[in-house]
């Protein structure tokens, strides 16, 4: 029941605070004027080079809002996230619509909303409607073996169909095999870890910086031979340490079983929706579609064109999500767990994300004549690229920001040639590439599949760690291995 006292009302000063900054911008020398020039197609340009850094405020209040308020204020923020999220976007658009014009707002809007908001959560909705229609019967119990194989199993099937389809077809099995365990967080960490962020690292399919890489002209199995070594050094050593965690976890409390009770016997195990592993192959081809097929036509609405596959590739992902309604049992997918909670939280979250996040773009995107132009300059010494640098400069934006743009502008800075970096820049290439998927991890959302593993696991009543907590076992685990990781193989 919704708490309609006062106290437990959204406070809008947040947003107050962020317009009043934003609007700051205009006395700290962004002029919009210069900063919205009109490029030779006739469409607005936003030039990064014309932006402060305060332009960030609200994205950064939307990522302290995700952080905080589940922690501060958790029934707030339960019935009230998509209006905080509302909030934190129109802190961002209304100052930019005011200081540079409504023309060049409404191109970023749409531009942000056709070219990528939409694509992103009809694929995301794609692969979290078909996965959740595989059901996975019989006697699956979590002991620290079986986790660590399955794990292990997710690592490699990331690569495949994705981290996002990996992560979405086998979180509802690992959390019904632990379901007797009363410490399952540290697994649902790792799964974050491995099969929803490092896994994806040796082919395209695998994340979205690779895909990107793949249109810019590097070859497609280019990363299976460059990323292979320092993806299975980190995934072995992270296996190594959930294994060894979570038999002490499991020691101290193995839980009750009916399998492990001898109160039933062993089940065979086999998965109900199987048509719905043929639909996860249809999404991995209409994703390729999109990127090998350029028929050079589509539909532009104010300067934004979206073109042709793009289109056809989210028509077919819909029609996709409907064929796996409508093939799948409804008492299947409701014994699966399955609900539309968790891709409704993450559409919501991450439509204010896509719009705050457009300044941090354009701002990195004017290179070292940028706000953070510092952190451009600092990858390079003496004019040659420092791989170490590449890595952790890449990955730390990445733990933060969209890693797809991010990794494209590393890739520019690097010289953005693929048969340059593909040869003799190969280990800064490497270092691009590793850094923009491996880091993902660093933070909730820092990759799409992270938030939506954080969702359904919440929902199936696994009290998974606040966005900080999160980031304590990131920081604990993860990053050291990533420097280990940055010592063995790019310096």
């Amino acid at each position: 029941m919704t708490n309609s006292s006062p106290s437990r009302r959204p406070s809008l000063f947040p947003a107050f605070f962020a317009v009043a900054l934003a609007a700051g911008g205009l006395l700290l020398g962004t002029h919009g004027a210069l900063a919205a020039e009109v490029a030779h197609g006739g469409a607005p340009h936003l030039d990064g080079r014309m932006l402060s850094a305060v332009w960030v405020v609200p994205f950064a209040g939307i990522l302290l809002s995700i952080a905080l308020f589940p922690l501060l204020a958790p029934v707030m923020w339960h019935h009230h996230f998509g209006k905080i999220s509302a909030v934190w976007a129109l802190a961002f658009l209304v100052p930019f619509a005011a200081t540079f014009g409504p023309e060049l707002a409404t191109y970023e809007l749409l531009h942000t909303v056709l070219l990528e908001y939409i694509p992103f959560i009809v694929l995301l909705t794609a692969l979290f409607t078909v996965a959740g229609g595989v059901r996975v019967t019989g006697s699956l119990v979590g002991t620290p073996l079986a986790n660590t194989v399955g794990l292990a199993l997710g690592t490699v099937l990331a690569s495949l169909m994705g981290t996002t389809g990996a992560s979405m077809l086998l979180i509802r099995p690992m959390l019904r095999a632990n379901e007797h365990r009363r410490d399952k967080v540290h697994t649902m960490v790792f799964f974050i870890f491995l099969v929803s962020n490092v896994g994806g690292s040796l082919t395209p399919l695998g994340d979205p910086p690779l895909f990107l890489g793949f249109l810019k002209g590097v070859d497609f199995f280019w990363p299976t031979v460059h990323l292979f070594a320092p993806m299975a050094f980190l995934s072995v050593l992270l296996l190594l340490i959930y294994f060894v965690l979570d038999v002490v976890l499991h020691t101290r409390d193995p839980g009750k079983h009916p399998l492990i009770e001898g109160v039933h016997e062993r089940e065979p195990i086999r998965i109900e929706g199987s048509v719905n592993l043929l639909l996860l192959v249809a999404i991995v081809g209409a994703v390729l579609l999109s990127g090998v097929w350029h028929p050079g036509i589509g539909v532009t609405l104010y300067h934004v064109t979206v073109q042709l596959e793009t289109i056809v590739s989210n028509l077919l992902l819909l029609g996709i999500t409907g064929l796996s309604l409508a093939l799948t049992s409804k008492q299947s997918r409701r014994m699966n767990g399955f609900s539309w909670g968790p891709i409704l939280e993450v559409a919501k979250l991450f439509a204010a994300i896509f719009l705050t996040i457009i300044p941090a773009i354009a701002i990195l995107k004017a290179g070292t004549d940028g706000a953070l132009g510092a952190i451009i300059s600092a990858v390079n010494e003496g004019g040659k690229p420092n791989p170490a640098a590449y890595f952790w400069a890449t990955g730390i934006l990445s733990s933060f920001l969209d890693n797809a743009p991010t990794y494209l502008i590393f890739f520019n800075t690097a010289g953005g040639d693929a048969k340059v970096l593909m040869t003799d820049l190969s280990l800064t290439l490497t270092a691009i590439s590793a850094g923009a998927v491996f880091m993902g991890a660093n933070s909730y959302i820092g990759n799409a599949p992270n938030f939506m593993v954080k969702a359904i696991a919440e929902e199936r009543g696994v009290a998974m760690p606040s966005f900080f907590g999160y980031m304590a076992w990131s920081c604990g685990i993860l990053v050291p291995l990533l420097g280990l990781t940055t010592l063995v193989f790019f310096v």
